[in-house]
């Protein structure tokens, strides 16, 4: 026999109870990275055009480490800009660059019309979560880079943020400080890392607010399809992944239709507990391909303003 229900209230989890929910203000971004080849492109276009008609608040492109896909980034945003009715913003880094070289990004981006821009301090070329050591003509780090942005032009400015503690922090609380110094130099949002501990994600957003940090946090979330290569991503941020998730995917490498179904129940309950949470603010690392985080949204009640056109070629 099933438990009785009163008031209407489901008895299933927090997917069936976010379907339930009438009135729902939700916001969703999208990550994509520059494609490298002609196929990659394409199959990157054909994932903007499925999302596009979600009418996400924003869509980010990367900038590779060490700036190495700077002119890839800036070839997509400026697409994106120009054939979509999408907002992009795009990535930018401190590595391996001057401080002048960094203003003609910006500038570049302000004049071709970008409006907003994810400063980041970045990895080292080729290892991320490597040894970092700033230029002397450089932006040291995020917050200055931060700086430099809003004493250039009126961006609207995302930083990063790491519920697990960054790899090269001493505590939670200093990243809070870190985060903290960012808003104070011109971040208008900050967008999480990836994360599977919702409880311990739920204690450190509380700190934020407690110390007095009151811009929009933007959940960072993951859909996992290939649990192997997300552990050594993992591994490289400091982020550890619970022995739940493992388990899940134990015995499927060979099995790539079932990990995709396990991963779209594994984020889109993540996604709708935190919006139980009050969180509202949801910014999917897309890997470049639609299908999951477009079921996710579905989850969330973010459904299509305009009909889905397809990828120019």
């Amino acid at each position: 026999m099933s438990a009785a229900v009163g008031d209407g209230e489901s008895a299933l989890g927090p997917v069936a109870r976010a379907g339930g929910r009438e009135t729902r203000r939700l916001k969703v971004s999208f990550e994509f990275a520059p494609p490298k080849t002609p196929e990659a492109e394409e199959e990157l276009w054909r994932a903007i055009r499925r999302l596009e008609p979600l009418a996400p608040d924003f869509v980010s492109v990367t900038y590779g480490a060490g700036g190495s896909t700077r002119e890839r980034t800036h070839r997509t945003v400026i697409r994106m800009l120009n054939e979509t009715t999408l907002r992009p913003a795009a990535h930018l880094t401190c590595v391996e660059a001057s401080r002048a070289d960094v203003d003609e990004v910006i500038d570049d981006y302000w004049r071709s019309g970008v409006r907003h821009i994810v400063a980041l301090r970045g990895d080292p070329p080729g290892q991320i979560g490597g040894v970092y050591r700033p230029r002397p003509d450089g932006y040291a780090n995020a917050t200055e880079l931060t700086a430099g942005i809003r004493a250039r032009a009126p961006f609207e400015i995302s930083v990063g943020v790491y519920p697990q503690t960054h790899p090269e922090s001493p505590s939670p609380a200093h990243d809070i400080e870190v985060l903290k110094a960012k808003v104070g130099a011109g971040a208008s949002r900050a967008i999480t890392q990836f994360f599977f501990d919702i409880d311990g994600f739920l204690r450190f957003a509380d700190q934020i607010r407690k110390a007095g940090i009151e811009i929009p946090i933007s959940v960072g979330v993951m859909p996992v399809t290939n649990v192997k290569g997300l552990g050594r991503m993992a591994g490289q941020c400091g982020i550890a992944l619970p022995a739940w998730l493992t388990s899940l995917f134990e015995g499927l490498d060979k099995d790539p239709e079932t990990r995709r179904l396990i991963a779209g129940s594994v984020a889109a309950e993540m996604c709708a507990r935190l919006e139980e949470e009050g969180f509202s603010d949801f910014h999917f690392y897309t890997l470049n391909r639609a299908d999951l985080v477009y079921a996710i949204c579905r989850v969330l009640g973010v459904r299509e303003t305009q009909p889905a056109k397809e990828a120019l070629q």
